[in-house]
């Protein structure tokens, strides 16, 4: 591992907001579906974390941390070192999970390898879905690693947690090219075309796609789709924002979802051999992510 720019933590606590707050009628039968009631004070700390999300997530911000970080010049890290790295971060958004972050990799990873044993790349995307958190060790603030995502630069949609109200203070809102439902783009623009709020998926979207360029590999379209709009909630599963799709997004939606499925049903006590499991997944890194990853 080469530092490059000093980590601000060590060992970063990290509220991960979308585990907790799941609005979507479909999603209540899950198994893993848990509602805070309104005055536990972890639902308060929920709904502050995503209404200053919904302040703060502007155009100008989303292409303010994409100079910051899309530089890749923070650290230098194999895979695997990076997952270890994730175990120093203390998720808070579920408190009797006292887990390793590796372990929640590793179970994802292996529910994909289970169902679509022939996909090896997707096997991979489950272990390394979570790794654009690793700003958190950069004094990045929550909502800006965590969450929902969205995109900026036009109306919010009504499945967007906890709705408009939570985007009164987004200056954008008073700006008449944003604040329209197609606001800066145009209709059927396919959401690569998209800005979205800036967190983790977006943030590894792009170290891996900058990776992969440089190594001359490539992970399937549907596993960078999967990796880029695993949070991307108000779309996948409120069934909004669909204008801006194109035929490319019908098409690769459904490894979206798969994703998003994985990982939030995955987490449990049954706690997979994960010695014995890293010669097959680092065989994966080695044919699609070797080396030293720039993040």
């Amino acid at each position: 591992m080469r530092i490059l720019a000093d980590m601000v933590h060590t060992t970063p606590h990290i509220l991960d907001v979308s585990e907790i707050v799941r609005p979507e009628q479909k999603l209540k039968e899950r198994e893993a579906f848990r509602d805070y009631s309104e005055k536990n004070p972890l639902q308060q700390r929920v709904k502050k974390t995503y209404y200053e999300m919904h302040t703060n997530q502007t155009v100008d911000f989303v292409k303010s941390q994409h100079e910051k970080w899309l530089k890749f010049d923070h650290v230098e890290c194999t895979i695997m070192e990076a997952l270890d790295k994730l175990n120093s971060l203390v998720d808070e958004s579920d408190p009797d999970f006292d887990l390793p972050n590796i372990v929640h990799a590793f179970q994802t990873a292996e529910r994909i390898r289970a169902d679509y044993p022939e996909d090896d790349w997707f096997h991979l995307v489950g272990l390394i879905h979570d790794l654009g958190k690793i700003m958190a060790f950069y004094s990045m603030p929550q909502w800006a690693v965590v969450g929902d995502t969205f995109p900026v630069g036009c109306l919010p949609q009504a499945s967007v947690v906890y709705g408009m109200d939570s985007f009164k203070d987004n200056k954008d809102m008073q700006d008449s090219r944003y604040n329209t439902q197609l606001g800066m783009y145009e209709k059927n623009c396919g959401m690569k075309n998209v800005i979205m709020s800036w967190g983790h998926d977006e943030y590894l979207y792009q170290v891996i796609k900058n990776h992969c360029e440089k190594a001359g590999t490539e992970i399937p379209e549907g596993g960078m789709y999967a990796i880029r709009f695993h949070s991307f909630f108000p779309w996948h599963t409120g069934g909004d924002y669909n204008y801006f799709m194109n035929d490319e997004d019908t098409d690769l939606m459904k490894w979206v979802m798969r994703l998003s499925q994985y990982d939030l049903y995955t987490k449990s006590t049954n706690i997979p051999d994960i010695e014995a499991l890293k010669p097959y997944y680092q065989s994966l890194i080695d044919k699609y992510l070797p080396g030293n990853v720039a993040f």
